[in-house]
């Protein structure tokens, strides 16, 4: 095992995410801040506050990167500076950890893994439910129920004010299907542990505020070859529905497993980014019958009290990032689980705006 040093890492944006990444590199002993780089002066200036520690502060990554010289960049920007940032930290020598989705296309991802064996750099994404015990918990429970399986997942988002804004800022490049779907696509890859075959998607434009060209509301359906399906939702924005905002659930011969997060899932916390991670128990029904057509079990709930917190789950994050630095870790299923779940949801927008089913 290489011995531990403490890599110095550049962090790039300072918003939700970019807060939280630095909150953990601030406290892991194995990384070293050298700098924090944003556009906007406000929010960098209130991290650090919140940090208490004056760490040098950019607005230009360019010069950032030349400047502090780091081991490392953390990307926690909007998703259309990600393939830009990456590929130049890459060139420079250092490893990354890029918020997702890796890239706005399936072959700026691919040029991005293959620059990143070719400098022999690590290049981890934030695939931040590969490291949630529950979540672990949950897919490791659904591969028990059989196959094929039939997998349904939403997280909608009524916003107003600042998040609204937000959410504006991010569909200005991204579709939320896209933003947030290759979490939950990831996880079905996952379950199945098959490949992908057929995607489909719709999507709407429900507000006048958006972009010209934008949507904030999409679905997709993807169909895997051993059989299974699975779709995903996601919308934004002042005019969501909180009622069924948060599903998460599968189903196979064998029988059903439900996240069941009455946190989460509470009315006016579809818009809180710290229910969004929450389980609080997983709902596990047993299809059997016995002789009489009866339920042979009762439904088993499995407790998931202990759970991290939204911060706590992304120092998780970090801790896996710096022991693949320290003991130079195999990324590379990794990367194709990111690849592939960035290949369904870029096709089912494709999908959505071409009319078409998109065959893999």
């Amino acid at each position: 095992m290489t011995i531990n040093k403490r890599h110095r890492v550049l962090c790039v944006g300072a918003g939700n995410m970019g807060r939280a990444h630095a909150l953990a590199y601030h406290r892991l002993d194995g990384f070293e801040i050298v700098g924090i780089c944003t556009r906007k002066p406000e929010s960098r200036k209130a991290l650090i506050a919140e940090l208490g520690t004056g760490y040098p502060e950019f607005n230009d990554y360019t010069e950032a990167l030349a400047k502090t010289q780091p081991d490392a960049v953390c990307i926690a920007t909007y998703p259309d500076t990600h393939f830009a940032y990456a590929k130049q930290a890459l060139e420079a020598g250092c490893h990354v950890f890029v918020e997702k989705p890796l890239a706005e296309t399936i072959g700026q991802a691919e040029k991005l893994v293959s620059l990143a064996k070719k400098v022999d750099r690590k290049l981890v994404v934030g695939y931040i439910l590969r490291h949630h015990p529950s979540w672990k918990r949950f897919v490791e429970t659904a591969r028990t129920l059989g196959k094929p399986l039939v997998m349904r997942m939403n997280l909608n988002q009524q916003s107003s004010g600042k998040q609204w804004q937000t959410h504006l800022n991010l569909l200005s490049s991204i579709s939320p299907v896209v933003d947030c779907g290759v979490h939950y696509v990831d996880v079905m890859c996952q379950m199945t542990q098959s490949r992908p075959v057929r995607v489909s998607g719709i999507g709407a434009r429900l507000s006048g505020d958006l972009p010209d060209g934008k949507i904030n509301y999409a679905q997709l359906q993807v169909t895997f070859a051993d059989g299974s399906v699975g779709w995903y939702e996601a919308g934004w924005g002042p005019m969501m529905s909180e009622a069924a905002f948060f599903i998460k659930d599968v189903i196979g011969p064998r029988g059903s497993l439900s996240i069941v997060a009455n946190k989460a899932g509470a009315s006016g916390e579809s818009a809180n980014v710290e229910a969004h991670t929450g389980t609080q128990s997983l709902q596990f029904h047993h299809s059997a019958l016995n002789a009489d057509g009866e339920f042979q079990h009762e439904d088993e709930w499995i407790p998931m009290e202990s759970e991290p917190d939204h911060d706590a789950l992304f120092q998780l994050e970090q801790e896996y990032f710096l022991k693949t630095l320290d003991e130079d870790l195999d990324v590379t299923d990794l990367l194709q689980a990111a690849c592939n779940a960035s290949r369904i949801v870029l096709a089912a927008d494709e999908s959505f705006r071409t009319g078409k089913t998109i065959e893999l």
